[in-house]
């Protein structure tokens, strides 16, 4: 009896999935709790494994569909033997047996329906494949493989005659034209072309749908981090023998939350329903953090950021980045933040403007600490180690007057670390 696959929810929130890639192909044997296709929810790839044992009968969602929970997008079953009539065999496979070269000698043995059609429509001959089906069954994958392999076989340079070179007269004097080649001089080489998918495709659609939706305000402060350097260095072995790495981020993190326990209408969020709207001020203080993939962005969430120490958000920073970085994270993990921290100084950017990851109201933005020459207090000068603090938020929630108190909560925050 065939089974159906069904989107899973692979989260409390998530009511929908999108199928990132399939990992098997209609016609192709899968076993019980193989893998069968991964699906991306809010950038996080996991992967489905098969219900039950047989052959991948039929496909219900392509590649890059967005699947409702619950909907079908599968069907796994076993293909019906091949009929046979008074002991001759009539089947396509069979068929296709037929018309190979009759010198081979290894029989070919059961060849489904799906990889007899794929044989005769590309003129494959089966013999020149290996199965790696069961018992060496050639499968519809080993034919695709083998078609796709074909494709890179370079075509012989078609014979072209070279035309009768006319002799050139010049005073009485008769010459032959020198040889030239052809060239492509003023000719651009042919751009690469890199399909837009996966995370990639998902970063795009949410950055612009950000873009569209709320009006991006940038105030840009800097912040001396002099004692929170200092604090770093003394703490560092401490947090190591605790098996947690210090960084910088926790220091930010916490900076946050001071911040949003301050001016709470930051950690909000703007609605619009039936022409009417609203604004929700969230209870939660849940700290995304951006993670650089080579294929994008991904924000992991810290959930509760303000009930944690320093040593406890330094803990789940490490292991939320690490797991990221794995592609081991769970849908919930990247669901459900209330503001964002983007560390773009990692990369040597002193000050960006970053996009809002919607429906959050604001997103702060670190650039690398550098040591500057600054002003102090009675026109004094001295060197300090100082960074670019960047928060872009919504003009629809925030006007620029309850910004900058946010912001100046966060540089108070790191300047004055450790005071009593």
């Amino acid at each position: 009896m065939p089974t159906q696959v069904f989107m899973p929810q692979l989260g409390e929130s998530v009511v929908e999935g999108t199928i990132g890639k399939w990992l098997k192909k209609e016609g192709d044997r899968v076993e019980e709790l193989e893998p069968l296709l991964e699906v991306n929810t809010d950038k996080v790839d996991t992967e489905i494994p098969a219900p039950a044992s047989g052959v991948l009968l039929k496909v219900l969602a392509a590649e890059g569909a967005t699947v409702k929970v619950g909907q079908a997008i599968a069907v796994i079953g076993e293909e019906e033997a091949p009929p046979s009539t008074n002991g001759h065999d009539t089947d396509a496979g069979t068929q296709i047996a037929a018309r190979v070269a009759p010198a081979h000698k290894r029989e070919l043995g059961f060849i489904s329906p799906v990889v007899a059609k794929l044989a005769d429509e590309f003129k494959v001959d089966l013999y020149q494949i290996k199965g790696s089906g069961l018992g060496g069954r050639i499968t519809k994958k080993d034919v695709l493989a083998y078609i796709e392999a074909q494709k890179t076989v370079p075509a012989p340079a078609p014979h072209i005659e070279a035309p009768a070179r006319q002799p050139a007269t010049n005073g009485g004097a008769t010459h032959l034209p020198a040889d030239k080649p052809p060239t492509t001089a003023g000719v651009p080489p042919a751009p690469e072309v890199i399909p837009v998918e996966g995370i990639r495709k998902l970063i795009a659609e949410h950055m612009v749908r950000s873009k569209h939706t709320a009006p991006h305000v940038t105030t840009v402060f800097e912040a001396d981090m002099s004692r929170v350097l200092a604090h770093l260095e003394q703490n560092q072995a401490a947090f190591a023998r605790d098996g947690v790495k210090l960084t910088l981020t926790a220091y930010f993190i916490s900076a946050i939350v001071a911040a949003l326990r301050a001016v709470p209408i930051v950690n909000s969020q703007w609605v619009e329903e039936n022409g009417a709207a609203r604004i929700l001020l969230k209870r939660e203080i849940n700290v995304g953090m951006a993670v650089a993939l080579d294929e994008g962005l991904i924000v992991p969430v810290i959930k509760r950021a303000d009930e944690k120490s320093l040593l406890g958000l330094a803990r789940e920073i490490n292991d939320l980045a690490q797991r990221a970085r794995a592609k081991a994270l769970k849908a919930d993990e990247v669901q459900g933040g209330t503001f964002t921290l983007t560390n773009h100084g990692v990369s040597g950017s002193l000050f960006a403007t970053p996009i809002i990851n919607q429906p959050q109201t604001g997103i702060l933005g670190v650039g690398m600490v550098q040591k500057r020459v600054v002003v102090l207090e009675g026109d004094a000068l001295a060197v300090r180690p100082m960074v670019y603090l960047t928060l872009t938020f919504d003009h629809r929630v925030l006007d620029g007057a309850s910004g900058d108190r946010f912001m100046q909560v966060v540089k108070r925050t790191l300047e004055g670390w450790g005071r009593a």
